[in-house]
């Protein structure tokens, strides 16, 4: 791991996890030939609550498919919570603007699935995970004899870790007195996820 990743890794096993739980809409980036899609993934962890699999879908037609057949090693690039951070907010004035993010890169080996049984079952995980505590949630199979080609028109896949970097820089290296008026500000200008991951990722500190 480069040395900035390093300085902002996340020490909390399940913080990738966490990441794509929060924020599932991400970029799959092949490199040769380049293609890129955004979609929404689902993670999988081991008992740890380490990163070990990503899985979601795309369209059949989407060109990028047929790139994933000749080489079906992809990069995943996801975006958690961020936002700049003003040093009109901090009593030294001194203070460099900067921002606050968090965010992931994984490399992943895919394996693509095509068949009906295994389209479905991936696409009611994710849709069940979506809709899960909505008021009058919504079921595919509301869809009726709709569900059956849209199916058709979907590649699942499911994608083996091989590699990860999350980059949290979430005020881990501010003073204190400055780490403390960056969350009152964000909470005052309506950020408070923003505010939430900061404490998340500098776990005792007041």
């Amino acid at each position: 791991m480069d040395t900035y990743a390093a300085r902002y890794s996340p020490a909390n096993p399940s913080a990738s996890a966490e990441l794509l739980a929060q924020a599932p809409l991400s970029w799959m980036v092949s490199p040769e030939p380049f293609a890129a899609t955004l979609l929404p993934l689902r993670a999988r962890v081991d008992a740890e609550g380490r990163l070990i699999r990503l899985d979601g879908h795309l369209a059949r037609r989407n060109p990028q498919v047929e790139t994933l057949r000749r080489q079906p090693v992809a990069w995943f690039l996801a975006l958690g919570p961020q936002g700049y951070v003003s040093p009109s907010w901090f009593t030294d004035r001194t203070q460099a603007p900067t921002w606050n993010y968090a965010s992931l890169r994984v490399r992943a080996r895919l394996s693509l699935i095509e068949d009906e049984v295994g389209v479905l079952a991936s696409l009611r995980d994710l849709v069940g995970a979506q809709e899960a505590g909505r008021p009058n949630a919504w079921s595919m199979d509301e869809m009726g004899a709709r569900l059956e080609r849209l199916a058709a028109g979907v590649v699942a896949f499911e994608a083996e870790v091989l590699d990860e970097k999350p980059v949290f820089k979430l005020g881990q290296d501010e003073r204190d007195d400055v780490y403390g008026e960056i969350l009152a500000a964000l909470e005052d200008s309506g950020q408070p996820m923003l505010a939430d991951w900061m404490r998340w990722a500098n776990p005792g500190r007041g």
